[in-house]
């Protein structure tokens, strides 16, 4: 099992070339098994970003997301009580942007390696992740 970071997820279906040789290899190691998992704040923050003009997709973000959606392989972690808990009890020094702090809550969640190019989340020590 593995959760994707939204750049990860966004990147792994458009623009597979701009994941690293680790990330791409581990994502299609759990894609084969299914267990590739995205945390639905990503969702929440692929909509904020395309609504702020900072993300565009050739079709429209409902359309993409409804296409991840069907995808076999890809499943989604509604952010519940528990995540939404850890998200704010993170322990040691993490910054405030709720989006990754759900992200990493989520595989901190289920102990699950998160596949992540952001620099702030792989310095974090409490969270193993991969890129």
């Amino acid at each position: 099992m593995i959760v994707l970071d939204t750049h990860a997820w966004i990147w792994y279906l458009d623009s597979p070339s701009k994941l690293s040789t680790s990330a791409r290899q581990a994502i299609e190691g759990a894609r084969r098994e299914k267990t590739v998992y995205v945390c639905s704040i990503s969702t929440w923050e692929i909509y904020m970003l395309v609504s702020g003009g900072r993300l565009a997709f050739s079709v429209a973000a409902e359309v993409w997301v409804a296409r991840s959606e069907r995808l076999s392989f890809l499943n989604f972690i509604p952010v519940d009580n528990e995540i939404a808990r850890l998200a704010v009890d993170l322990p040691g020094s993490f910054h405030n942007d709720p989006a990754d702090r759900m992200i990493v809550a989520t595989a901190r969640f289920f102990s699950a390696p998160l596949v992540s190019k952001d620099t702030k989340i792989n310095q974090y020590e409490h969270v193993q992740t991969i890129w």
